[in-house]
């Protein structure tokens, strides 16, 4: 089990560095894990980041220290997570797009308020995940160290294992590559 010191180093590099990895999240006494499929950069320089324009109330947390969760609130319905990476005085952060499930389904299921919504399409989506884990800006800042929500830090992937591409949904820098995801999982959100 690896430490976080890797979450100091460029979201770039972070990324894809963090799939594999998982989020082990305790609610009412049952655990809900999850694997981290799909990532995606983001980093003060960048303008498709919210960190671009410089430090505000709402990005504090970016700036903060690494191993904290950003989460933001969008299109006035939908939370999604970020995993702050590059260190004190550093905005940067890596949004976890998709998670494959591996523990706790049923809850999830539960949690997303609807049993269709159970397979691929339970935590294939930024905002689908949050749901599913019950993440709302009320964890905007927790140390992923702390239960009830931790990060688990896993042995690295293979190169071969992971896709790099543009973002997904994003009017700014959509050229830039900082999409990564891997490779033949189903639980990507975007192939």
């Amino acid at each position: 089990m690896e430490d976080f010191e890797f979450l100091d180093g460029p979201s770039e590099e972070v990324a894809p560095r963090l799939l594999g990895c998982e989020f082990a999240r305790e609610i009412d006494g049952h655990m809900l894990r999850g694997k981290i499929v799909e990532t995606e950069a983001y980093d003060q320089t960048d303008a498709a980041s919210h960190s671009y324009k410089g430090q505000t109330p709402r990005t504090a947390v970016m700036f903060g220290p690494s191993g904290r969760l950003y989460v933001y609130f969008t299109y006035g319905m939908h939370y999604c997570m970020n995993i702050v990476t590059g260190g004190q005085n550093h905005g940067s952060a890596v949004l976890i797009r998709a998670l494959e499930p591996l523990e706790g389904t049923e809850i999830m299921i539960n949690n997303r308020g609807d049993v269709s919504r159970g397979g691929v399409n339970l935590t294939n989506g930024p905002a689908k995940l949050c749901q599913a884990l019950k993440i709302d800006k009320t964890w905007n800042g927790h140390d992923l160290h702390e239960p009830p929500l931790q990060l688990i830090v896993n042995s690295p992937l293979p190169q071969s294992a992971i896709i790099q591409t543009t973002r997904v949904g994003i009017s700014q820098a959509k050229a830039v590559p900082w999409r990564f995801y891997i490779r033949d999982n189903s639980f990507v959100s975007k192939g």
